[in-house]
This record gives C-alpha cells, structure tokens and sequence, in this order.
C-alpha cells in the first residue's frame, strides 16, 4: 500500500484507509466482535495504516473495538477520532465547548487504548462555541501530547480559515466522490492554498458506487439510509445511470466500479486518503486493490466526459441534517 502525506503536516497515512463506523451503527445492525476485531486487522495486514471512528459511533463502542483490534501493532498506524456531539449522540445536537472537548479526549484516550490521539477532528462545526475556542483547546491537548494532529469534518471555508489560524489543522473530513463532486467548488482550492489534506468519507457513495445497490435493494430499519433522498426508491433507478457508466469503464480497466471510484479520488490530488468503510472481507480486499490502479489523463477525461450530463437525483441528507454542513 502506498503512503501519502496530509498536506503540510507531516502525518503520513495509508493512499486508502478504513472508515470504521458501520461495523458498529449506521448501517444496520452492528458486526459480530469478533469479526470486526478480524476486519480491522486484515486491513492493517492488507497495508492499512489509518483507521477513522468517532465518539458519536455507537456512543464509543465503536472506539473501544478499534483500541482492542489495534492494540497488537497501536504505534504502526494512526488512529483518527473525533469530538462534537452532546453525549455522544447525534440526535442531542453539538457540542464543542472546551470542557467537552477535554471531557470526550480522556474518555478516547481510555477506549482506545493509548496515550495519545492521532488525528482529533472536531466532527461538526458548534455554531455557539467561537472557533478559536475550539481550535485553541485541540491546541492546548497538542501541547499537553494527548493529541498529535487537529482536523475538522464537514466545516465551511471561513470556519476552517479561523480554526487554522489559532491551530494549523492537518486534515478535513468531508463527503467527496464521483457522485458528490460540491468540494470541488470552493473547500478543495482552500485546503490547497492552506496545506491541509482531505480525507473523503462516502467515497463509494455510501455503496451506491459499488454496483451492488439498485431500486429494489432493501435496507434494514436502523440503516440511515432509509432517510436519505438520495437513497429513495425513484432517485436510486435515476442514479443508476451513474453506476452503469462506471461499470463500462471498470470492464474495460479490468476492474471493479468501487476500484474505479476510489482510484479516481486518489487521483485528484496527492494529499487525499479516501477512508471507504465496509463489514465484508472481500469487500475490503476489493478497496485496498484501488491503490493499484493508476488512471492516466485520458481515463480522467473519458470519466468527465460520460459524466458531465448526468445530474445525480436526490439531497446527501435529510434537512435536520443538512443544516450541520458547511457551517
């Protein structure tokens, strides 16, 4: 597995991580243990080095299984995790002040199993809380060696420029793939100008990339894609158009949509690290083969082109949701 750097901040990561958060909520009932515990360790044998979970995932389940799974080999990778939310919970709303930003790093440090925290994100921008406070108490942690590097996830352009400011932040963590292309606009040129890399979530569209979901897939009732526009039954046989161009270009690289996608983020720019997350064993061999294909300009091109008139059907979030975005 090749190595990339975030930006201008020295943390060397794996081209493609793991994102961890469905082996324990999101998309259906949480894996077995054991299996979990198995997944996260093939990856690390599969060159793995970066793992992303979050206090919010499960409430720190997910976090207290990545510090089992990676205890064996905790200073050959780097842990990402991240604070912001009331108790831990998305549905209680954000929560940035300083206190639970020291509060949610020693309960990490504890369920994870280690000293220090690789890379603490603030998970969504806290509109009541000044981001020079945020930024100013991950720089405090940073001093006091309980975190290494600071990052944010889904935060807007000035929001980022006034956190960087008080505290150089090393990565953004945002939604960016072939079928949510709005970083491009604005966010992207920023985290160039700045020297902060970016870490894509949903890099496969949250699976519609992989070819493996259509209009009559089901979804278990805790899945969150049941709430997802994007994800209606009418907007995935529009979407599908998408997929099946990805598919013709996959046959004719000899290789999988998924592969095609995350080799196309990959391309992009030299300071992305996509962190596609699954519970399947071949589905993780299948991702970190990516890291293998090389797109030449021309294969750029040609995706560009067969994508440039087809308009993706349907909002990434739900309203309640969308209003966290971007701020």
């Amino acid at each position: 597995m090749k190595k990339r750097t975030l930006g201008k901040s020295g943390l060397e990561v794996s081209a493609i991580g793991l994102g961890c958060m469905g082996l324990s909520y999101g998309y259906g009932p949480a894996a077995e243990k054991d299996d979990a515990i198995r997944l996260i360790r093939s990856a690390f044998e599969h060159g793995v080095t970066f793992f992303d979970t979050a206090e919010a995932y499960a409430q720190g389940e997910n976090e207290a299984l990545l510090g089992e799974a990676l205890a064996p080999f905790r200073d050959q990778v780097v842990i990402a995790t991240k604070f912001g939310f009331e108790g831990g919970d998305v549905q209680k709303g954000v929560n940035s002040k300083p206190e639970n930003i020291r509060a949610v790093t020693e309960a990490a440090l504890k369920r994870l199993r280690t000293d220090r925290i690789d890379l603490l994100y603030q998970h969504r921008v806290d509109p009541g809380v000044p981001m020079e406070d945020v930024a100013g108490t991950v720089k405090e942690l940073i001093q006091e060696g309980k975190v290494t590097h600071f990052g944010m996830s889904e935060a807007g352009a000035e929001s980022i420029r006034r956190a960087h400011a008080v505290q150089p932040v090393a990565a953004l963590q945002s939604e960016y793939s072939l079928w949510w292309r709005e970083p491009e606009k604005e966010i992207l040129p920023l985290l160039e100008e700045l020297g902060i890399g970016f870490v894509p979530f949903s890099p496969l569209g949250k699976g519609f990339l992989t070819g493996a979901i259509d209009s009559s897939t089901g979804f278990d009732k805790s899945d969150f894609r049941n709430v997802v526009p994007r994800f209606s039954e009418e907007n995935r046989k529009a979407n599908q158009a998408l997929v099946d161009v990805l598919k013709r270009i996959a046959t004719s690289l000899n290789a999988t949509p998924a592969q095609v996608a995350l080799a196309w983020l990959l391309a992009q720019k030299a300071w992305i690290a996509p962190i596609p997350g699954t519970t399947k064993p071949h589905r993780l061999t299948e991702n970190v083969g990516a890291d293998a294909i090389e797109l030449t300009a021309g294969n750029l091109s040609d995706i560009d082109a067969q994508l440039a008139n087809i308009t993706v059907q349907g909002e990434r979030y739900p309203a309640h949701l969308q209003a966290r975005v971007g701020k």
